[in-house]
């Protein structure tokens, strides 16, 4: 009973917390603009099973892919286990899913090999970011919080390990020693459990409360701090995968503000078909947090900081300053820094800084070549590119700011008619000594 109640307690407070963090999160998405439509669900739903069940991406480095891959699946795995500590904790139950039989021998015998395969896979990866400084884990964006962050994170998950394999072997061993039926099947804790050679029954049940109890209180600490670290897309990379954008890769949308500017000096009759909040428009692009879509934050909270965007992008790579993950990153920083003053106080909150020039400069912005490789190579579906296009717009249509070769460009459209330096008419001047023979 006294087990029942300090679970209870625990499991309350766990849910409260991050009640409270959900509902601020949530809060921010409301101060973000509309983005596309979801729909084709259908279609949505094989993305989901391709890239982020699959894991497809991931496996374009195939070896580290391979051991990424087995620590998803094994959480999707191990979950099974942990709803049901949840459900024995509140009930007083002792694995309380043993009546599902053969399908129980599974998940049992599943969630205890992928215990191993998960430990060893973290250890390698504590390794490789202690030891082997993998380059694309470095960056300006990537401060020593960020490299905390991630060392913490992988600790607890290792921790979490230990101790399911821990209580598995002690139940083993228990059961073992007093003659007890034994539910589920344990390939890995069998044959670990003689480490526990020698230990009376009680002894046993000592070991296994201890990590029981540890395994599940680090559960519930970990959901309560994944929201504050980047391995908040823990929960958000599936939803953020779902959410893809359908459309290819390079297809830059059209703003519906301009289309309907356009569509009205056109044909200015029609003027009255547009709703004054609809010809009204705030803000052209992106200039801060507030201007971003429900998408972009979205995005931002997904992303793993793992660097893969960057380490494929061109501009990066000849040495600009341009990092896709810095503009991700930047977006989550900046939402965090004045989403509560907007929450606070409303859209006309202002601490006089803005997304872009205090997070991401302008040499940023024009670096990028919006060849989608950061889009490509992005293991949850992030669109990084158009973001950046949608910071230019601000800056090409709010301050008429642009390199001066783009200005060259426009103006020479604006004058001939073509981005060339020459007059239409002069266009097929360079056809008059050709010999063109007309059928």
């Amino acid at each position: 009973m006294v087990k029942q109640l300090l679970f209870t307690i625990a499991l309350l407070a766990t849910i409260g917390i991050f009640s409270f963090t959900l509902l601020r999160i949530i809060s921010y998405f409301k101060l973000t603009q509309p983005a596309f439509p979801v729909r084709d669900l259908k279609k949505r739903f094989w993305v989901t099973l391709d890239v982020a069940i699959g894991q497809t991406k991931i496996f374009r480095r195939p070896v580290i892919g391979f051991f990424h891959a087995l620590v998803f699946w094994g959480f999707c795995i191990i979950a099974f286990g942990s709803i049901e500590m949840v459900i024995d904790g509140l009930f007083g139950t002792e694995r309380i899913l043993k009546f599902l039989g053969p399908v129980y021998d599974l998940i049992s015998a599943s969630g205890d090999i992928f215990g191993l395969l998960v430990a060893i896979c973290i250890i390698i990866f504590l390794f490789r970011r202690l030891f082997l400084h993998i380059k694309r884990f470095d960056g300006i964006e990537m401060k020593s919080v960020s490299h905390m962050d991630a060392n913490l994170a992988l600790s607890m998950i290792l921790l979490l390990m230990i101790s399911l394999l821990g209580m598995n072997m002690a139940y083993y061993a228990g059961t073992f020693n007093s003659g007890e039926p034994l539910s589920g099947i344990y390939p890995v804790s069998s044959n670990l459990a003689v480490i526990f050679t020698g230990l009376s029954s009680s002894q046993l049940h000592l070991v296994y409360e201890t990590c029981w109890w540890t395994h599940i209180l680090l559960i519930f600490i970990f959901a309560n701090i994944l929201p504050y670290s980047k391995h908040f897309h823990v929960f958000m990379s599936i939803p953020n995968v779902f959410l893809s954008r359908l459309e290819p890769l390079g297809k830059l949308t059209n703003m519906d503000s301009i289309t309907r500017e356009v569509k009205l000096m056109l044909d200015p009759d029609n003027a009255f078909a547009v709703s004054p909040s609809e010809a009204h428009v705030l803000r052209f692009g992106v200039k801060d947090a507030e201007d971003i879509s429900w998408k972009n934050y979205f995005d931002s909270l997904a992303c793993t900081e793992c660097g893969r965007c960057t380490s494929v992008c061109p501009a990066n790579l000849t040495g600009k300053r341009l990092s896709p993950r810095k503009v991700i990153m930047d977006v989550r920083a900046r939402m965090k820094e004045k989403g509560p003053g907007l929450v606070k106080d409303g859209m006309e909150f202002s601490d006089n800084k803005s997304l872009l020039r205090d997070y991401i400069t302008e040499e940023e912005l024009w670096a990028c070549t919006t060849c989608n490789a950061c889009a490509q190579e992005c293991p949850v579906n992030i669109n990084h590119p158009g973001l950046i296009v949608d910071m230019r717009r601000y800056l090409v249509m709010e301050e008429a700011s642009a390199p001066g070769g783009i200005k060259a460009v426009f103006s020479c459209i604006e004058n001939n008619g073509a981005p060339w330096q020459f007059s239409p008419e002069d266009r097929l001047l360079w056809t008059k000594d050709l010999e063109l023979q007309v059928n």
